[in-house]
């Protein structure tokens, strides 16, 4: 019966990363590439995100603190790091990088502070939402978890 429960309670907690737009199609694509040989396949990849992009960010609060801002060298890393947002399909943060390369394009320095802020606070909201999503996954154990959103 708890195992039920938990069952539905990962559901619905996978079903509101999508309806709150944390999470697009591209999660649901790495999910369909985990298997009974590599169960850990999308936690796995979340991880390594995490651990990669940890090291952009810090590139890029590096080169906003440097004046006269390089638009070029801070639009390069933030190409990175909307690449790599996107293969995991974390939608708002990909949106924030999107908004962030255009103030770029244009030369606005406040634009992209204020949207780096913004892209910090949704990048650790979304870390916090799956890490717990996937403590409970692992609770849970194996399931078909790979299935379109409502």
């Amino acid at each position: 019966m708890e195992r039920n429960q938990q069952r539905r309670q990962l559901a619905v907690m996978r079903q509101s990363l999508f309806d709150q737009e944390y999470l697009d199609e591209q999660f649901i694509q790495l999910e369909e590439l985990q298997d009974d040989a590599n169960p850990n396949f999308v936690e796995e990849v979340v991880t390594l995100y995490y651990r990669d992009s940890a090291r952009l960010i810090l590139s890029i609060e590096q080169a906003l603190e440097k004046k006269p801002l390089d638009f070029s060298k801070l639009d390069g890393y933030m190409h990175q790091f909307k690449g790599s947002s996107s293969s995991i399909g974390a939608k708002k943060v990909k949106a924030e990088s999107t908004l962030f390369r255009e103030y770029c394009r244009v030369g606005n320095a406040e634009g992209c502070i204020r949207t780096f802020q913004q892209l910090k606070k949704e990048y650790t909201t979304l870390k916090k939402k799956l890490e717990a999503y996937f403590q409970l996954a692992r609770q849970v154990g194996p399931a078909e978890t790979a299935c379109r959103p409502k």
